[in-house]
């Protein structure tokens, strides 16, 4: 259920809008000062502000410049003003839409699931996150096939690279070279597991404080290697 913020100083006005918003299944609050209704915007979890233009203590300006610095939630700017440099002030500052008072509330309703529906369009085209592990100061960007210890960036060779993502991806549990082998390299060791040895030794190189004491990658004698967290 999206959650909507009315900022309105006109009691009549924000609980009739409120009560046409619930109507269409949208859950909403009410805030009547400008200040208090700011906090509200910036500190909250909403789906889309309206936001009047004339408030106590902060005006409907200011807060849509606050608002648009921080988030990209749809901003619908309400307003009894009708002159166009209202308008055009309020769109540059970020608002989504500007309707002028009064207007059937029906309308807003409409504006309303138009604005959260492109929204949520423009979310889900969006750049997707990078998937990233980290571990105890081991930082590991697998969509961008970087790696950090403490901040640094460490370069690694694809097969390093692998092993390590390999491993960290699942931790405390314990390979054979053999395992090790045939998942990064993709194929039966057949008496090459000397190269998971070396691959081992050089990412330890890269990412262990001390490799004689290694807080990541443990050796498991006669067995083969654990990730530990």
């Amino acid at each position: 259920m999206s959650k909507i913020l009315i900022i309105e100083d006109e009691e009549a006005i924000a609980d009739l809008e409120k009560d046409y918003l619930e109507l269409s299944g949208f859950e909403v609050e009410i805030e009547h000062r400008g200040d208090v209704g700011l906090k509200m915007a910036l500190e909250g979890e909403y789906d889309l502000f309206i936001l009047d233009l004339m408030l106590p203590e902060v005006d409907g300006f200011e807060i849509c410049r606050e608002i648009r610095n921080q988030k990209n939630t749809p901003i619908i700017m309400v307003s009894a003003k009708k002159d166009d440099i209202d308008k055009i002030r309020g769109l540059g500052l970020g608002a989504d839409d500007y309707m002028t008072k009064p207007f059937s509330p029906s309308e807003l309703v409409a504006r309303v699931k138009a604005h959260l529906a492109r929204y949520e369009r423009l979310i889900g085209t969006g750049v997707q996150e990078n998937d990233i592990i980290e571990i105890r100061g081991l930082k590991i960007d697998k969509t961008a096939r970087r790696v950090w210890v403490n901040g640094e960036e460490k370069n690694f060779t694809t097969k390093e690279f692998d092993l390590l993502t390999f491993l960290a991806q699942n931790p405390n549990r314990v390979f054979t070279k053999d395992e090790l082998f045939k998942e990064i390299w993709a194929m039966e060791s057949i008496g090459d597991i000397a190269t998971v040895t070396v691959h081992i030794k050089k990412i330890r190189e890269k990412i262990e404080f001390n490799t004689a004491k290694p807080q990541y990658i443990e050796t498991i004698w006669g067995v083969g290697y654990r990730f530990k967290v």
